[in-house]
């Protein structure tokens, strides 16, 4: 063994070596001991770079879950959030992976959205790179996994070569993931000159699955006044299910009972016939009752029953009840291959509008029915339809989705809440967090809504907070106050210098509400109060507002 000056030297050695290296040399000796040939001289490992774009912490959970087994196999690896990585490092990187999810109709999380707009812009080029996407979605949403193909498809036009194919993964996205980092594992280390002794392959860790919770209905009140044109509810759920100011509740309905009986007697297929649907065995009317979306249906599922059915049908969204009666099919084998060509239901998602603390045992959502006209017909959301008919006692199903990316800060600082319409269900639950822990922080809402007399949602709450100092300041804009349009930009810009004032002391700001158009034009005012009040460029302004982003002090949450 080693023993004095040599071992001081060895010591004083492998205080300046790094992980890979050592690894390097452990292999390096054992094959020098076992007689084996070995590397003349240590090549370094190859390195690769891991970056995830997350809504709701998936991406980054697998993410993190390829990054240890590639510093357990000896490859230098870093692991970055998009919203963190500097997309002009692109052109350094030696191997890039990217796992992504798409949010919203198509689009790239909040996180990634600065990566995702700088790859698709031109002039530069990053031929060295070898890349893989691993592209995160739901099936039951028609622009599964577009960000992940838009992001393949980018990088191979800036010129990266693939180490892999895109891999788009459904909401079991585990095995998937898994077999396809092994395969980028095991060409990375064939590529490699490094002889790195091999390491036993580690599994990937199963991601946790959604945790669905039960809960039963304590109340459904109708929140707008007589002669509102909406119905807006207000319903709480007794539950023990933990949450977060900030977070949403998923909730998948049941179809409507009638219009499933009318299917399965047009189909003729017995009620309690058993099928094979996304790889478990259901009876008919459970498929339809719970499970399978039979309004709305994709185009996809247009086609596809087009196809089966020899006719003609406009490839556009349409109802399954609709098809049945308009196109009728030959035999009850192609009534069981249309069922089992149904998708799920989407869960339809919805902000937390109370406060675990100052509501225990409860969650509560705020509801907007939804109304649209089909060729003519008036037709209500299936949630929303689902919902109003729940009364005290009734049991639901939901799931927690947590948004890291929408949380209060510290007690002590200020914030700013824009929440026009649904949009104020979040900042019910701040404002309520914030008066039940004693938090110091000044709280200040913007709200637009039609109709100031039906439609103030929890106005008696809010007079309460702001007559014990607990709301600092409330602007409100409403439909039918003036002949002018004076929607939530409106009261931004006449708010402009003590908004810029809240901002320049450190306040955190907050968007929640429709995206389109909503939330752009609460955006461009907030960017014209920053440059006006600021005394600032357009370019100025762009950057102030991109820092109040970066720094986690402009959150919003659009739909």
């Amino acid at each position: 063994m080693l023993a004095g000056e040599k071992l001081q030297q060895f010591k004083a050695f492998i205080s300046n070596t790094s992980r890979e290296e050592q690894v390097w040399m452990n292999g390096y000796l054992t094959a020098v001991i076992t007689g084996q040939q070995a590397a003349t001289a240590p090549q370094a490992a190859k390195k690769i770079t891991i970056a995830y774009g997350t809504e709701t912490g998936n991406s980054k959970k697998l993410a993190t879950s390829f990054a240890a087994r590639a510093k357990k196999e000896g490859i230098r690896t870093k692991l970055v959030g998009l919203d963190q990585y500097p997309a002009a490092a692109l052109s350094t990187e030696e191997y890039f992976l990217t796992v992504i999810s798409t949010h919203g109709e198509g689009e790239p999380p909040e996180a990634a959205k600065n990566f995702y707009d700088h790859i698709h812009k031109n002039g530069f080029k990053i031929p060295q790179v070898k890349f893989g996407v691993l592209a995160l979605g739901d099936t039951a949403y028609p622009l599964f996994c577009k960000t992940g193909e838009d992001v393949d498809r980018q990088l191979q036009q800036l010129g990266a070569s693939r180490i892999a194919p895109l891999q788009k993964c459904d909401t079991d996205y585990e095995e998937q993931a898994e077999k396809w980092f092994t395969e980028i594992l095991q060409k990375i280390n064939k590529e490699s000159t490094a002889e790195v002794p091999a390491v036993n392959s580690v599994p990937v860790k199963k991601a946790a699955t959604k945790q669905v919770y039960k809960g039963s209905i304590l109340s459904n009140i109708n929140l707008t006044g007589r002669g509102s044109t909406k119905k807006t509810y207000h319903i709480e759920i007794a539950t023990e299910a933990p949450y977060l100011p900030g977070d949403s509740i998923a909730i998948v309905p049941a179809n409507d009972l009638l219009l499933v009986q009318e299917i399965i007697s047009l189909t003729g297929l017995a009620p309690n016939r058993e099928i094979t649907w996304r790889n478990e065995t259901v009876t008919v009317e459970e498929l339809l009752s719970q499970k399978a979306g039979i309004v709305y249906l994709l185009e996809k599922t247009v086609t596809q029953y087009a196809a089966l059915a020899e006719a003609p049908i406009p490839a556009q969204r349409s109802d399954l009840a609709h098809l049945l009666r308009n196109y009728p099919l030959k035999n009850e084998t192609q009534y069981e291959t249309v069922l089992q060509q149904l998708t799920p239901i989407a869960p339809r998602i919805y902000n937390i509008a109370s406060s675990p603390v100052a509501h225990e045992g409860a969650v509560h959502i705020t509801v907007l029915q939804d109304l649209f006209t089909v060729n003519e017909t008036v037709q209500h959301g299936l949630c929303t339809a689902y919902l109003e008919q729940k009364k005290p006692g009734d049991e639901i199903s939901f799931f927690v989705q947590p948004n890291k990316r929408f949380r209060l800060p510290d007690a002590d600082k200020d914030i700013i809440m824009i929440g026009p319409g649904t949009g104020i269900a979040p900042f019910r639950s701040f404002v309520a967090e914030r008066d039940a822990t004693g938090a110091s922080g000044k709280n200040w809402l913007f709200f637009a809504e039609t109709d100031f007399t039906t439609d103030f949602y929890y106005q008696a709450e809010w007079q309460t907070w702001f007559s014990t100092d607990v709301l600092t300041r409330v602007s409100l804009a409403f439909g039918n106050s003036s002949e002018e349009p004076f929607e939530i930009q409106h009261k931004i810009l006449q708010q402009a210098a003590s908004l810029f004032e809240w901002m320049e002391n450190g306040a955190y700001v907050y968007l929640c509400g429709e995206k389109d158009p909503m939330s752009k034009n609460a955006e461009a005012a907030l960017l014209s109060v920053i440059g006006q009040e600021g005394n600032m460029t357009d370019e100025a302004a762009k950057q102030y507002f991109e820092t109040l982003k970066t720094t986690g002090r402009y959150m919003k949450d659009v739909y």
